[in-house]
């Protein structure tokens, strides 16, 4: 499994470099206040990839925080229940051995 995984990986590396190396043409981005800005086009595609991955990481960080939050909370509330579970089951026995004392016995 790990051989096919590397054989994927290497084959997109190479579908890549293939595809950087045909796009090395010049291109024109033509910003605010007629500034221009000259760049191969990879270069440019590349830019905009990783500021597109940056945005959409940056837009999760804010649910990432809540279900942090969440599961914490979720963690705290399980330790109680267990807690509290724990402490009736040691107490059963007492209160179960205390009903069967005041209760006489049938012969």
């Amino acid at each position: 499994m790990t051989a096919i995984i590397w054989i994927l990986r290497f084959v997109v590396f190479a579908v890549l470099i293939l595809f950087a190396i045909q796009n090395t043409e010049l291109v024109n981005l033509k910003l605010a206040a007629d500034y221009q800005w000259e760049a191969p086009l990879v270069v440019v595609l590349l830019i905009f990839f990783a500021a597109g991955t940056f945005l959409g990481m940056l837009a999760l960080v804010g649910k990432l925080y809540r279900q942090g939050r969440e599961i914490t909370r979720l963690k705290r509330e399980l330790e109680r229940a267990e807690m509290a579970r724990v402490e009736s089951l040691l107490h059963a026995p007492a209160a179960a051995a205390a009903t069967d004392m005041d209760t006489p016995a049938h012969a």
